[in-house]
């Protein structure tokens, strides 16, 4: 299979996962902030406000102080793996063989493609679908079969066309809103008491854990596609700048939507309809031009986050190892993904929203021992170049240590600090009261075990840095193929 560098006028973006070579490199960092706002500025960010008071038993308050821990640990992590990407030009779960191997990355990769190209892209298609039919009167159906067209449309053109969107959608998105935000906020009764008991209610310590483990379950679910998006930057961007647009971007959208969430649980509205959609209860009372726009925000939010869900949702799946023998194998893995993501959408309509605090939960589940993974990985590679382990597919890098320490590491967390409503934790259901310790337990465990493994085991580190360029030319990038 043969890659060529193509020139940069192409229209849909070539190739799959191969290295972006050093004469396609563009951009600039701060382009990171729009990135990484636009796709939070959407409903299922400000959904997670709305489950910390009225699932969490939180009051206002407590809820902020959940939603900015778990969004500022989420952010600081994306702003960190955002750095990665332009000194190999790599993807964000490519990158992770070194952790895992090719065979043992099959797992985490396979899990981001389920999680971003199918769960994500089907939770926020719902939301967009339901503000689109509330605002024009349509078939939930009709509607979601628009969402879905323009969120693949964006993806399938790819990353130029993707960052393109994310910044102008940034402006409209982040203004109304903004409106939309201060209306909730004004009207909101933020003295209200927190509806838990402390205990099996939640509230108290166990539902602010479960909030913060929520919300950072969805900024942090943006860490696997982090270096997605800073691969084409040029070798020599300054990683500073680029940590810094990429967590802020990350923290300042999903830490006001979330809030806004918050205050808009602490709101009673009289005359709704007892099976009105979430989007419904949220703009319930608003005057009819901040309602129209704010469910017009909603649909284009959700295309801002799908493009990114489905796109690195791609990523991911190639990342697996599949082989497609197609030049455009990127663009068409996206349609493929847009295709699966509207059926279990439409499968998803008539109950939409009534386990996605669980699904977030989840999320955080798998994330934390990964992340803790990589961390640590790169840690100990310190100084190396990895360029090489994790491109050749023919001797196909091997390193146990990740895939043990992930097993582990999810084993011992979920089997005893797990709080869902599938499955709860062996010492939960003794004492209730410590709500859901299963990202923080999976991503200490999971480091500290990756670290002794990794030493037991001594995989292959890799040369130098200053022995190999971390920029592949177009004539490797042939050859890495």
């Amino acid at each position: 299979m043969t890659v060529t560098a193509p020139p940069k006028t192409q229209l849909v973006e070539p190739g799959g996962i191969e290295p972006i070579s050093s004469d396609r490199r563009h951009g600039s960092p701060w382009q990171l902030f729009a990135t990484w706002t636009s796709p939070n500025l959407e409903f299922a960010t400000i959904f997670v406000g709305v489950i910390a008071v009225l699932y969490f038993g939180l009051s206002f308050w407590q809820a902020v102080a959940a939603v900015l821990l778990g969004n500022f640990l989420g952010s600081l992590s994306q702003g960190f793996l955002s750095t990665w990407g332009p000194r190999e030009g790599l993807a964000q779960m490519l990158l992770g063989r070194t952790a895992f191997g090719f065979w043992g990355n099959i797992i985490p990769a396979g899990l981001n493609t389920a999680m971003a190209g199918l769960g994500w892209f089907a939770v926020n298609s719902i939301s967009g679908a339901f503000a689109l039919a509330t605002l024009t009167g349509w078939s939930p159906v009709l509607t979601l079969a628009i969402v879905v067209v323009v969120e693949v449309t964006v993806a399938f053109v790819g990353h130029d066309i993707v960052q393109l969107f994310e910044r102008y959608a940034m402006f409209v998105l982040g203004a109304i809103f903004l409106v939309a935000g201060i209306f909730i906020l004004v009207n909101a009764d933020t003295s209200a008491p927190a509806g838990g008991d402390g205990s099996g209610g939640f509230g108290g310590f166990a539902g602010f854990m479960l909030a913060a483990g929520a919300a950072f379950g969805y900024t942090a679910g943006w860490n696997p596609y982090a270096s997605d998006y800073t691969r084409y930057l040029p070798a020599g961007t300054n990683r500073r700048t680029i940590a810094v647009a990429s967590g802020l971007g990350n923290f300042v959208s999903t830490s006001f939507l979330m809030i806004v969430g918050a205050a808009s649980a602490t709101i009673v509205h009289t005359g709704l309809a007892e099976d009105a959609s979430p989007t419904d209860s949220f703009t319930a009372g608003m005057p009819g031009w901040i309602s129209a726009i704010t469910l017009l925000a909603i649909a284009v939010g959700a295309i801002s986050a799908n493009a990114l869900n489905i796109y690195s949702g791609s990523m991911s799946f190639l990342a697996i190892g599949i082989k497609i023998p197609f030049e455009r194998r990127r663009a068409i893995v996206a349609l493929g993904f847009g295709v699966l993501g509207f059926v279990i959408a439409l499968l998803a309509l008539p109950d939409a929203g009534a386990s996605y605090e669980n699904f977030l939960l989840v999320i955080a589940y798998w994330i934390a021992p990964w992340l803790g993974i990589v961390l640590a990985d790169r840690w100990l590679r310190r100084g190396t170049a990895v360029l090489a382990l994790v491109v050749d597919e023919k001797n196909k890098y091997r390193n146990p240590a990740g895939i043990v320490a992930f097993v582990v590491a999810a084993v011992v967390s979920i089997g005893l600090f797990s709080n869902q409503a599938v499955y709860v934790g062996l010492l939960v259901r003794v004492s209730p009261e410590i709500g859901d310790l299963t990202a923080l337990v999976g991503f200490v465990v999971a480091g500290l075990l990756y670290v002794v493994v990794f030493r037991m085991i001594r995989p292959v580190l890799g040369p130098p840095l200053s022995a190999e360029t971390t920029t592949m030319p177009a004539e490797r990038v042939e050859a890495s193929a």
